[in-house]
């Protein structure tokens, strides 16, 4: 497998540059949707021509590992506006893994960028945190997957449009819409309800343990809610 790689997406977004623009290149934005909204930009390299191009690049490690990241801005019409992404980089000289990076890295953008769409349209302009927690290690393998199922009282596969209702003791109540699904993998649920956006994951294939990661669009403590994933997820998955 090639270390050296490029991912590149494009999607149509129901909002203004502006609004796309406010969502890619600042904090409040990116804990709307972004992977990794909190990460700080000490030491990247940046470069940003405002409701246009934003430009990322990640300090070199000592392996020649690096990740670059480049949003394209481009007003479709009054109402729509289109977004290319590309995510490239060099994996490192010492890097094995044994399933595909940029196999893996792009379905992972696939449901990053949808979340970006959901939220423009459906929570724009409503404060946004983003959530997450992870299951103890021993929840690293396939099985734990329908443990964590039971434990939201649902069962997969799930399909697009399809209404669910999670009951995840000691947690909200969550009902909503099934609103993006994996073609090519089972195990992920992710659920549009009142307030959120909310993505349970099976990350057993890269050997990491289950997880959640929600965008929650209303005033909350996002610390004390965090803390309350990560408690639930260590009793289910015990």
């Amino acid at each position: 497998m090639s270390k050296s790689f490029e991912i590149r997406k494009s999607v149509v977004l129901e909002a203004t540059p502006e609004q796309v623009w406010r969502a890619i290149a600042t904090p409040e934005g990116q804990a709307a949707w972004s992977p990794d909204p909190y990460q700080s930009m000490e030491g990247m390299e940046v470069e940003a021509t405002e409701n246009e191009r934003l430009a990322v690049r990640t300090p070199e490690g000592e392996n020649g590992a690096f990740h670059a990241f480049e949003y394209l801005v481009t007003a479709d019409d009054d109402s729509t506006t289109a977004l290319t992404f590309v995510h490239s980089g060099y994996l490192g000289d010492d890097w094995e893994a044994e399933f595909d990076f940029g196999e893996m890295t792009g379905y992972g953008w696939d449901m990053y960028l949808h979340t970006l769409a959901e939220y423009l349209k459906h929570f724009a302009g409503r404060p946004a945190h983003f959530v997450t927690a992870q299951g103890p290690p021993s929840s690293a393998t396939p099985d734990s997957w329908a443990t964590l199922e039971k434990a939201l009282g649902v069962k997969g596969p799930f399909e697009q449009g399809q209404h669910l209702r999670l009951t995840p003791e000691g947690l909200p109540v969550l009902e909503g819409v099934v609103d993006f699904a994996y073609p090519a993998f089972v195990n992920f649920l992710a659920l549009r309800t009142a307030d959120g956006l909310y993505r349970f994951h099976d990350n057993s294939v890269m050997g990491l343990p289950q997880a959640v990661g929600h965008y929650i669009y209303a005033d909350i403590d996002r610390e004390a809610t965090e803390q309350a994933w990560q408690d639930w997820l260590a009793r289910v998955l015990a």
